[in-house]
């Protein structure tokens, strides 16, 4: 029975098969970054617009912390498909603090640095600001140094397994002739 990730594979143009499958750590990163950051808008929104109205910064960092938590599981079991260690726990949660905060300083910036808030501008153009410094630049801010971090300083041992997984395979690979090289070796068995 094949995998969510096969099927979903199965689905995609043929060209495009290779690259998904060379950086399928990434589509995978990608993927829960993805979940989380609606789940980020979610909260965030609930939020602001309930018991949270005029502390948007604290909102923001709320719907993080929850969204960081959901990442943490499926970044652990999937994407990295590492081993619950208590160490990765550590380092994940340090690195996610970080990212925090490296997702709200736009936020923080648009806000209280630009002014970006009532009576200055009208409310419309305050959560458009919101949204865009707080939602989009601070999310892919915190994206690219949590990626970076993960594979650097969370996930190392999977990572370095993985690479020798690779290295392992390939020599095998190189070994099994492909359907190509089996019928050119044919064609030159029969010529001599």
């Amino acid at each position: 029975m094949p995998s969510p990730t096969q099927r979903a594979l199965a689905r995609v143009p043929a060209g495009m098969r290779p690259f998904l499958v060379k950086h399928r750590k990434l589509v995978k990163f990608l993927l829960v970054g993805s979940t989380c950051f609606v789940l980020t808008l979610v909260v965030n929104l609930t939020l602001k617009l309930t018991v949270l109205e005029h502390k948007p910064v604290v909102a923001l960092t709320i719907a993080t912390v929850v969204a960081t938590v959901v990442s943490y599981v499926l970044n652990r079991q999937w994407s990295f498909r590492a081993n619950g260690r208590q160490r990765e726990a550590v380092l994940f949660f340090v690195v996610s603090a970080v990212a925090i905060l490296v997702n709200d300083l736009p936020l923080i910036a648009s806000r209280y640095l630009f002014d970006l808030r009532e009576p200055d501008v009208s409310p419309f153009t305050q959560e458009a600001a919101d949204f865009v410094s707080g939602m989009l630049v601070g999310t892919l801010l915190a994206m690219v140094f949590r990626y970076w971090a993960m594979k650097r300083w969370v996930f190392v041992h999977l990572t370095e397994r993985a690479r020798a997984a690779e290295q392992a395979e390939q020599p095998q690979q190189a070994e099994q002739p492909t359907q190509a090289s089996r019928a050119a070796m044919a064609e030159g068995s029969g010529d001599a």
